[in-house]
C-alpha cells in the first residue's frame, strides 16, 4: 500500500505530462485540420518530406557513430582510473552539461562563421578563409559536441561494471590483451554501445537549433519542419503526424535497445 502512494505522483505527472501529450499528437496526426475528421491525409503527405527524413537519419546516424568511436576510448580510459580521477573525469564530461544547449550552439557559431575566431586566425596566416559553417559537416559537428556525453556516461557505466574476474580469466585461458578485449571487454559492454547509440541518435534525429545555426537551407532536418509547421506555416496535424512518425523511430530504437542490450557472461566466456 505504502508503495502505490509514493509511486502516484510519479503516475499523475506520467499522465498529464506524456500520456495526455501523446494523445494529443496522435489525434491531429489521424484528423483533419478543417473539418476535425479522422483521415490518413497527413501521414499519405509525409511522402513529399521523405528526402529530409532520410536526410536526418543519415546525419544523425552518422554523428552518433562519430560519438561512439570519441566516447568508447574515452569511457574505457575513465573506467581505468582510480575512483578519486574517475569522480573528476566525470565532472568534466558532465560540466558542459550545466550550461544551456543555445548558447553551447551559439558558441560553435562564434568559432565557425567567415568572420569567426578560426577564420580569423587562418587569415592572420596570411590564407584563405575556409567554409566551416552553413554545411552537413557544422551540423554533425554541433550534434556531436552537444550528444558526446550522452555516450560518454552508458558506455562508462557499463564497462565499469565488468566483472574483472572474466577478464582475469580470460588471461589465464591464454587470450592476448586485445583478444580480451575483442571476445570479453567489447561483448560485455554491447548494452552501454546501443544505448549511448539511442541517447545521441533519438535527440539528434528531432533536432532542429543545429540545423539552423551551423546549417544552411541545404541543411534542413526533419525538426526543422515540424517546427515550421507549428510556427510558421499553422498546420499543427501536419506537424504531429510528423512527430508521430518520429515517435515511432524512438520506439523501435528503444526496442531494439530492450532486445539486444542484454548480453549473458556465460556465452561470452564461452567464445574466449
Amino acid at each position: 500500500m505504502k508503495s502505490k502512494l509514493l509511486s502516484a505522483p510519479y503516475i499523475v505527472w506520467m499522465i498529464l505530462f506524456t500520456l495526455i501529450p501523446l494523445c494529443i499528437v496522435f489525434y491531429y496526426a489521424l484528423t483533419d485540420s478543417i473539418t476535425g475528421e479522422f483521415t490518413l491525409a497527413n501521414l499519405a503527405s509525409m511522402g513529399t518530406y521523405l528526402p529530409i527524413f532520410l536526410r536526418s537519419i543519415w546525419l544523425s546516424l552518422f554523428a552518433s557513430l562519430i560519438c561512439l568511436v570519441i566516447g568508447y576510448p574515452v569511457a574505457y580510459f575513465i573506467a581505468q582510473c582510480k575512483p578519486l580521477t574517475q569522480r573528476f573525469l566525470e565532472m568534466l564530461i558532465m560540466l558542459p552539461m550545466c550550461m544551456s544547449f543555445l548558447l553551447r550552439t551559439l558558441a560553435w557559431v562564434a568559432m565557425l562563421e567567415d568572420t569567426g575566431i578560426i577564420n580569423n586566425f587562418i587569415r592572420a596566416l596570411g590564407l584563405s578563409p575556409l567554409p566551416l559553417i552553413r554545411n552537413n559537416g557544422a551540423v554533425i559537428l554541433g550534434m556531436v559536441y552537444n550528444y558526446l556525453p550522452y555516450m560518454i556516461l552508458p558506455l562508462y557505466t557499463v564497462i565499469m561494471k565488468i566483472d574483472k574476474r572474466l577478464v582475469e580469466a580470460a588471461l589465464d585461458l591464454g587470450c592476448t590483451p586485445r583478444q580480451v578485449f575483442t571476445k570479453v571487454v567489447l561483448p560485455l559492454s554491447g548494452p552501454g554501445i546501443l544505448s549511448g547509440l539511442t541517447m545521441v541518435f533519438v535527440p539528434a534525429v528531432s533536432t532542429f537549433y543545429i540545423s539552423q545555426k551551423l546549417g544552411s537551407t541545404g541543411a534542413t532536418l526533419i525538426g526543422d519542419v515540424i517546427e515550421s509547421q507549428f510556427k510558421t506555416a499553422y498546420n499543427p496535424n501536419l506537424g504531429a503526424a510528423m512527430s508521430l512518425v518520429l515517435m515511432i523511430l524512438i520506439f523501435v530504437c528503444v526496442s531494439i535497445m530492450n532486445r539486444f542490450g542484454e548480453t549473458d557472461e556465460e556465452e561470452v566466456m564461452a567464445k574466449v
